[in-house]
């Protein structure tokens, strides 16, 4: 690890209220001062790893909120991440994150087929009988908080169905390749669909490789530096041989971990050219407002905006997004307090660290309840998950979708 980076805290606080979990505990061991000062002690030498050690550092939701106070630059929850890393290394996979990691998630047939008998459970009508009778309640609770986070999948992933080249409506303005989220095509894929047809309006033919691979960020996560970069350079190959403006996703989290690809792969052109190219679908709808206003129609809906993690601490995108949902005619957008604040799920912390996610999770409902909203947009298939599981259980009446799902509906003139 680069010692610099730990001994450049120093210590200030200004960490403190931005950091869901010690906001939740007050406990100095659970804010990233603390974290980072348990790091420089072990490389230090003066404090062994230990397994209360790693509880401590496992608290780390990796939101990143505290490198946006720091007024020195001290990312706590990426040193968190290098720690676990370098720990990991050492050790090996276990058999299920072999399974997962490197035999599952770098093969999207592979992803998509073991989706089918969840597919089949929800359209059989047997999860709603299974959820009547809290047949859940008998299996482990990782298991009952994973079927309760998922909601209706699509008849057909995405990936299956979109077209590999979406040409440009009207002129064609330029080239743009889009990278397409395991989640967002597993799940929301009628986001990344309005997402190809937005980009499609504004003049750009879509390019979308079948051939693409996850983007890493599960790799990241559980400390496999080997899968990481085996992701990066299949995604490095497969998006370099195609000329294009910009590599668009619409998925935070992978957006934050395309974005890295010139760090792993330190010295590498391609991976930091590849970087260089990616964009966040607000930041490439947002160059373009006037024209995304033009074709707008009036949608009468109260909205706020949830910055998700990856988009507004790791990437440093806020204003794009709220400058797009006020392009829509007739709709009122209320600001959320605290409105960059973790939401809980972090991945899959949600799973792993439940009691603390759902603390996290039942504070951002809080503030979105006191803004008196119809709906609730963000931009990360993890918080749309966390959210929408919040408000089916706290605040019912709120709905929730991916901001360019909204855009997607003014066009047409369907709230």
């Amino acid at each position: 690890m680069d010692y610099v980076k730990l001994i450049n805290c120093m210590r200030c606080g200004m960490c403190l209220p931005s950091c869901p979990t010690y906001k939740e505990t007050f406990l100095e061991t659970a804010s990233p001062r603390g974290r980072v000062a348990l790091i420089r002690k072990v490389q230090e030498g003066e404090l062994d790893q230990s397994e209360r050690l790693l509880e401590y550092l496992s608290l780390c939701l990796d939101c990143q909120a505290c490198a946006s106070a720091c007024p020195c630059g001290v990312n706590a929850g990426e040193l968190v991440t290098e720690f676990t890393c370098e720990r990991k290394g050492g050790e090996g996979l276990s058999f299920m994150e072999d399974l997962v990691l490197r035999r599952l998630v770098p093969h999207p047939d592979r992803l998509e087929a073991s989706l089918v008998p969840m597919r089949l459970y929800q359209r059989t009508g047997l999860q709603k009988l299974v959820r009547k009778l809290g047949v859940m309640k008998l299996f482990p609770e990782s298991l009952e908080r994973m079927e309760g986070l998922l909601p209706n999948l699509p008849a057909r992933p995405l990936r299956q169905t979109i077209a590999e080249v979406t040409p440009a409506r009207g002129e064609e303005r330029g080239t743009v390749t889009f990278f397409l989220g395991c989640v967002m095509s597993l799940i929301f894929s009628e986001a990344s669909r309005a997402t190809v047809r937005l980009l499609s309006e504004l003049g750009y033919r879509v390019v979308t490789p079948r051939n693409q691979v996850c983007c890493g960020a599960p790799n990241m996560l559980s400390g496999d530096l080997d899968g990481l970069k085996e992701a990066v350079r299949s995604n490095v190959a497969v998006f370099g041989g195609i000329e294009a403006d910009f590599i668009v996703t619409d998925c935070g989290g992978c957006g934050a971990e395309l974005k890295h690809y010139g760090h792993h792969l330190e010295g590498d052109p391609e991976a930091a050219a590849f970087s260089a190219k990616v964009r966040d679908i607000s930041q490439v709808l947002a160059l373009h407002q006037e024209e995304l206003r033009a074709k707008l129609k009036p949608l009468p809906l109260t909205v706020t905006y949830h910055d998700p993690c990856h988009i507004a601490h790791c990437q440093g995108i806020r204003r794009e997004p709220r400058d797009l949902l006020r392009l829509i005619p007739r709709l009122e957008y209320r600001e959320l307090e605290a409105a960059d604040a973790c939401c809980g799920s972090a991945g899959t912390y949600n799973i792993a660290k439940p009691e603390m996610a759902d603390r996290i999770l039942t504070r951002k409902i809080d503030t979105i309840r006191a803004t008196g909203v119809e709906l609730l947009a963000t931009g990360n298939p993890g918080c749309l998950l966390q959210l929408k599981k919040g408000l089916a259980e706290q605040l019912p009446q709120v709905g929730i979708v991916h901001v360019t799902e909204l855009l997607a509906r003014s066009l047409d003139g369907t709230p």
